[in-house]
């Protein structure tokens, strides 16, 4: 094996156009990388978390993770999460990923990962839909929190086949909301994208998407969820404990998820135990469990950083044609 092989750096150009075109091919590899994690193939130590001792909001976080199939890798996710970045034109999040030779553990490269970690996190939320609500169709869709997440889980449950009949949007930032919805009304113009309150955009939509920068549940009527939605619980943070105790929860891994103060974490913290948890990912994409529909469905994934490993693996394969013989052959 050379060791002193050329390291390579994949800037947004040559991630943007690699996104675009393979949704279908984001959400098989999430979903196989699911299941090679719930095999031990893959694996995903816990996420560090940099805080800082002036703002309890802003936070940096390191996922490393590796994959140890026929084409092993290694690696870790850098990505930051500042929210008042939005106040100034910039995105919420930024990331880089780096690759790691799984045999020597040398460097190879460093991908833009923030186009990455977004579609990957639409795929994780495709994910919930697919198994937990009825159907291609989604009657009406509520869009709550109008970041990146938000719009790029639009866009791709848009580009692998579902329809949306109507979209409900809300946000505590007017300007944001109104700005949200010409965005989608230019990906989906025949759709109707109307901007709504809170309450109203949960009680009148049949799935519900939070992606939020909330530290803190601020949702806690339980009457707003009677129509037994599905729930995207993205941000993790918006539901207070007695949604999440009158739902059937699930996750992409529930250790993984039961921390940080999520809303599940305040949950088994009140309740002592994990018994309001349904499955994991690996139940829902073997279809190991029956799904029920007399109460809301909620799935809140953490965010597995392996998942951004198998992707960026993949980009790397497919732009670098040598990938296979330098790194699967030593």
């Amino acid at each position: 094996m050379n060791n002193t092989r050329n390291f390579k750096l994949f800037t947004s150009q040559d991630v943007e156009p690699w996104i675009a075109s393979n949704a279908k091919r984001i959400l098989n590899i999430v979903e196989k990388t699911y299941l090679q994690f719930s095999q031990e193939i893959a694996r995903n130590p816990d996420s560090y978390f940099l805080r800082f001792p002036d703002s309890s909001i802003n936070r940096i976080i390191a996922l490393p993770a590796h994959i140890d199939d026929s084409q092993p890798i290694a690696g870790i996710k850098w990505i930051s999460s500042f929210p008042a970045n939005v106040n100034n034109g910039l995105n919420r999040a930024s990331s880089a990923i780096i690759l790691n030779d799984r045999v020597t553990g040398y460097p190879i490269a460093c991908l833009e990962g923030s186009q990455i970690s977004s579609s990957r996190t639409a795929a994780s939320a495709t994910v919930g839909v697919k198994y937990l609500h009825k159907g291609l169709e989604i009657k009406c869709l509520g869009v709550i929190g109008t970041g990146l997440i938000s719009l790029e889980t639009v866009q791709f449950l848009i580009n692998v086949g579902y329809r949306i009949d109507e979209i409900k949007v809300h946000d505590r930032d007017k300007s944001r909301a109104e700005d949200f919805r010409e965005k989608v009304e230019s990906i989906v113009s025949k759709v109707s994208v109307k901007i709504a309150s809170l309450e109203d955009t949960i009680k009148e939509s049949d799935l519900i998407l939070f992606a939020t920068s909330a530290v803190e549940p601020y949702v806690d009527d339980m009457a707003l969820f009677r129509h037994n939605p599905t729930v995207l619980h993205m941000s993790l943070r918006d539901l207070a404990t007695n949604i999440i105790k009158n739902s059937y929860n699930f996750s992409d891994d529930i250790d993984h998820s039961i921390k940080a103060g999520s809303s599940l974490h305040l949950t088994e913290m009140e309740t002592g135990n994990r018994n309001f948890m349904v499955s994991g990912a690996e139940g829902l994409i073997k279809e190991t469990i029956e799904i029920k529909y007399n109460k809301p469905r909620i799935f809140s994934p953490f965010g597995m950083g392996v998942l951004d490993l198998a992707v960026a693996r993949e980009i790397y394969k497919d732009i670098t044609p040598s990938f296979s013989t330098d790194h699967f052959n030593p």
